[in-house]
């Protein structure tokens, strides 16, 4: 099952190859990457907050072994999507990057959103889980300020071109997976196994 999860993972990286390779990036092939990878570092996020709630739902610690991999996979799109920023977008200009995240709010957004994920990408290992004890759950709570970030980039950076309806979808479904962690819902979802 991981390896299949590990092979689909990489299927939006395999279809932006293809895209470049056929020349169907389309008119702007460094927007399009750039959005595209964006999008599948938010999806692989979403996907890594849903493994709680599934475990709950069905009382099976299986979804929790997919989790680190999944978000691995949040990190390795966010890293191609910040790198491709970095590089084809500001060419490799640290002022005018650092220009760009003081000066508009959904890069900032972005830009905090990528470096706390780079500690939670770091203590993934188990090495760490064990080293860590106490603090790898405090530090991985992240995820949750992430969510937050991630949602406010997407929004400012759409917002901007009055385009709301796919943003608002993914920030109702964090919504809903955030609220899985509330220990009044916890407790409902576990009991809904029960009954």
């Amino acid at each position: 099952m991981k390896l299949l999860i590990f092979l689909l993972a990489l299927l939006p990286l395999d279809r932006l190859i293809w895209l470049g390779f056929t020349d169907s990036l389309g008119a702007n092939p460094i927007e399009f990457i750039t959005r595209s990878t964006g999008t599948w570092s938010l999806v692989f996020l979403c996907l890594t907050l849903a493994m709680t709630p599934l475990r709950l739902l069905t009382n099976s610690v299986a979804w929790i072994r997919y989790r680190r991999m999944l978000g691995l996979f949040s990190f390795f799109y966010a890293c191609l999507h910040f790198g491709i920023w970095l590089w084809l977008d500001q060419d490799f200009d640290l002022a005018g990057m650092i220009k760009d995240v003081v000066k508009r709010p959904f890069i900032t957004m972005g830009f905090i959103s990528f470096v706390l994920l780079i500690p939670l990408a770091l203590t993934s290992t188990h090495w760490a889980q064990r080293k860590l004890g106490r603090r790898w759950a405090q530090l991985h709570r992240l995820i949750y300020l992430i969510a937050c970030t991630v949602i406010l980039h997407y929004w400012w950076h759409k917002a901007g071109k009055n385009d709301l309806d796919t943003v608002t979808i993914y920030a109702v479904v964090l919504l809903l997976l955030l609220c899985c962690r509330i220990p009044y819902i916890r407790k409902l979802l576990s009991k809904q196994f029960i009954t």
